[in-house]
């Protein structure tokens, strides 16, 4: 990836790049090819952009779009008004905005048995049927339909359908434990789904899309792949998961690259506490530099670096001098040290990355990845990347380069 250089007065960025989303959506449909590809991007595509991210998925192949509130259902609907494409929303609560959902034609979710009234009202409304996906809980205990609920839910639903008030096309649920591998859970709820197909079926129900796989079932079970993958965390480059296996291993690359400028370099002597608490305290005279990132944009605190262990890995320098170092002391709500060393060239200005486009230190790469700051953090990639802050600004490359 090109990475532009900064804009003038800018301290920090994440640059995505868009042609890697298309990438990993045409490396998803490779994983999945009998089934059609649902792009989650939900959170602000996941910290990345909806709707930048958005068309980049849809450039390399995804047929769906995912998200989970209303808001940024109707957002995404009014952004993409060019683009003919299926769009769910799965997350909502009493009082949402069916009526708007339908007019905007998103299909809604009924995941719980008081959504089955509140979509019929929004469906007359709207004066058109409401597209239907109904979530059953097949054992996360989360969002979903209660198997015990399902049969008189589903009742419910084609008495609608028979009058034309609803149209149920999908039946979907979610997987508690795909990101490791031989988890039984796994195998449980796919037979539960297959009970809660029955159950629809009985009902006199034939949805034309069952959905279950998410990022981590999409690339490792292919027998989950039904009829539509819904991979959210893997359409920016990401591993489900560590047990899993790296980007690479997966054909994935990273979308997003993390930078700061360094704002100071100044020496200090041996035995000096940095940063609050003094977690660290230099063991030689040696030069440190200051990171204008902190928890106020989603760098995590617990990424802090001192007798506790080690922080979260930034690079410094670029190609053949590049190295890797650990923030030092804790992390503020707006910047981070680094110690430099006593022999560091680095200078005020210089670019720092935070993560990129790598398969991770532990790799042997010279840029770290998310997945190296979860580590650090105690946490997962899909909080690194989705925490940035707002005063982060997006730089958006490669849009409309679908390779």
């Amino acid at each position: 990836m090109t990475i532009p250089p900064f804009a003038a007065g800018t301290t920090a960025r994440a640059v995505v790049d868009l042609a890697a989303v298309t990438h990993n959506v045409r490396a998803l449909r490779g994983h999945a090819p009998t089934a059609a590809v649902m792009a989650v991007v939900k959170a602000d595509g996941y910290g990345h952009g909806m709707l930048p991210v958005a068309r980049a998925a849809l450039a390399g192949g995804a047929s769906w779009l995912g998200v989970a509130t209303a808001e940024e259902a109707l957002a995404l609907r009014a952004g993409l008004r060019d683009v003919d494409v299926p769009l769910l929303v799965w997350l909502l609560a009493p009082g949402a905005p069916f009526a708007a959902l339908v007019a905007a034609d998103v299909d809604v979710t009924v995941a719980a048995p008081w959504s089955v009234d509140e979509v019929a009202a929004g469906a007359r409304a709207a004066g058109r049927p409401a597209r239907v996906h109904v979530k059953v809980d097949t054992g996360l205990s989360r969002n979903g339909v209660a198997p015990a609920a399902l049969p008189d839910v589903a009742r419910r639903l084609a008495d609608l359908e028979a009058a034309g008030t609803v149209q149920v096309v999908g039946l979907m649920s979610h997987l508690a434990a795909a990101d490791e591998p031989g988890h039984p859970s796994v195998d449980r709820q796919a037979t539960a789904f297959a009970a809660a197909t029955d159950v629809l079926h009985e009902a006199g129900l034939r949805p034309s899309v069952r959905h279950l796989a998410n990022s981590a079932a999409t690339l490792t079970r292919p027998d989950l792949h039904l009829d539509l993958v819904r991979p959210g965390i893997s359409v920016y480059g990401f591993s489900p998961g560590p047990l899993l296996g790296t980007p690479g291993d997966f054909g994935l690359r990273p979308a997003m690259t993390l930078q700061a400028r360094l704002a100071q370099v100044k020496d200090v002597p041996a035995g000096e506490g940095v940063s609050y608490g003094h977690l660290y305290t230099t063991p030689r005279d040696t030069r440190v530099g200051l990171v204008p990132l902190g928890y106020g944009d989603g760098i995590p605190r617990h990424a802090s670096g001192g007798t506790a262990g080690p922080g979260g890995p930034v690079a410094v320098g670029s190609g053949d001098a590049a190295r890797v170092l650990r923030v030092v002391g804790r992390v503020c709500m707006d910047q981070m040290v680094l110690d430099l060393g006593p022999d560091a060239v680095e200078r005020e200005g210089d670019v720092v990355t935070l993560f990129g486009a790598s398969d991770g230190v532990a790799d042997g790469a010279t840029v770290p990845n998310a997945q190296d700051w979860a580590d650090a953090a105690g946490t997962i990639s899909y909080e690194i990347v989705t925490r940035l802050g707002a005063r982060v600004p997006r730089v958006h490359v490669h849009e409309g380069d679908h390779e």
